[in-house]
């Protein structure tokens, strides 16, 4: 899917041009970004008892509901199957706090998420950890350097839904990932240093190359690492006392996940711009915020992610205070304002307005 290099200037209409221009220069709207933080100071404070609440809660209920997808049969196991997907991937998607998180910002969360959740689906948060804040840096975004970016709407139209799909590969690819390519790098270093840099980030953006870890998160990963290879090597030999059936489920469920999460990255932006360096404020814009009343984006975009360009305005606001964030700038500076233009009404409109402009590409 490596479609980066196929976008040329001269293959995009005028008007759309100067629109990425406008966007890529917009100055910062410092007032909304002075008023952003000043309104917020009271609620940016992590809450660890809804942190563990909420984790633990998604957690233990998608697991007895995938037991339930996999022991039953018709229609319970298929809505087992259904209400697993939304659960772990609620759960999984904590790890996009875990990413912001300072130092000791809620005690044990990231040991105990790993345990229990980032281990178990294969996707420990070493995928996402000194990864995902590249993706914030202010030279960085919409770049080349940007793992979690590519310009999407102006590729053509073939893209989209082989973004989508190649999520489908995911749960193999990272049995494959940790079940046999980790232990044969520990006798094979230059394999050891291709799976590092290509297959230990949650990128979308194929040119990213993942640099050596941090020496104060080495220990951190490794254990992560370990942890995630042992679960990878169980689950492959787990075929030869359960047989396929389990195996199989359980990776479909993780499938439908990943999918999930791929939509939701799919319009968590609008992917309009074309490489250039922006300000906070055009970040902003090409952001996505899906604010009530919409009644599915909790479900699709949930542990706050349905206010990611709120988000990126503030990147250290707990999930938990998004919401009542959302409603107090958005009161205070009124419909007409920068703020209120990252406000869309839902997912299916979003893809819709991808789609048409890589139409406009075919």
């Amino acid at each position: 899917m490596n479609t980066v290099g196929s976008i040329e200037a001269g293959e995009t209409p005028s008007a759309q041009v100067a629109e990425r221009r406008v966007l890529a220069t917009i100055p910062d709207d410092k007032a909304m970004m002075r008023t952003a933080a000043e309104l917020t100071r009271d609620i940016a404070a992590h809450r660890p008892a809804v942190y563990w609440a909420d984790m633990l809660g998604s957690a233990m209920t998608g697991y007895a509901a995938l037991a339930g997808a996999i022991l039953l049969h018709g229609w319970l196991a298929w809505a087992s199957g259904i209400a697993a997907v939304l659960l772990l991937y609620r759960a999984l998607l904590f790890i996009h706090e875990i990413s912001h998180f300072r130092k000791n910002e809620v005690p044990g969360f990231v040991l105990g998420w790993n345990a229990l959740v980032g281990i178990p689906m294969l996707t420990p948060s070493l995928m996402y950890e000194a990864v995902h804040t590249l993706h914030h840096a202010r030279t960085r975004y919409g770049t080349i350097e940007d793992p979690e970016y590519l310009p999407l709407a102006l590729m053509k139209p073939w893209s989209l839904p082989a973004f989508i799909l190649i999520a489908l590969l995911a749960p193999p690819a990272l049995v494959i990932r940790f079940g046999i390519l980790a232990p044969l790098g520990l006798i094979i270093p230059p394999l050891r240093r291709l799976t590092w840099e290509r297959f230990s980030a949650l990128s979308i953006n194929p040119s990213f190359r993942r640099r050596p870890a941090q020496p104060e998160l080495r220990a951190r990963f490794a254990w992560q690492e370990a942890g995630a290879a042992l679960w990878a090597l169980f689950l492959i030999a787990s075929i030869f006392w359960l047989g396929w059936r389990p195996l199989l489920i359980a990776l479909a469920v993780f499938s439908a996940v990943a999918v999930f999460n791929q939509l939701r990255t799919l319009v968590a932006h609008l992917w309009e711009n074309d490489g250039e360096a922006m300000t906070v404020t055009g970040q902003y814009l090409d952001s996505v915020n899906v604010p009530p009343p919409s009644p599915f984006a909790a479900l699709w975009a949930p542990v706050g992610l349905r206010y990611h360009a709120l988000h990126h305005l503030i990147p250290s606001m707990p999930y938990h205070s998004l919401g009542e964030a959302h409603r107090r700038l958005r009161e205070h500076l009124g419909p007409d304002s920068t703020f209120a233009q990252s406000s869309h009404k839902g997912m299916t409109p979003l893809v819709v307005r991808i789609a048409r402009s890589t139409m406009r590409r075919g």
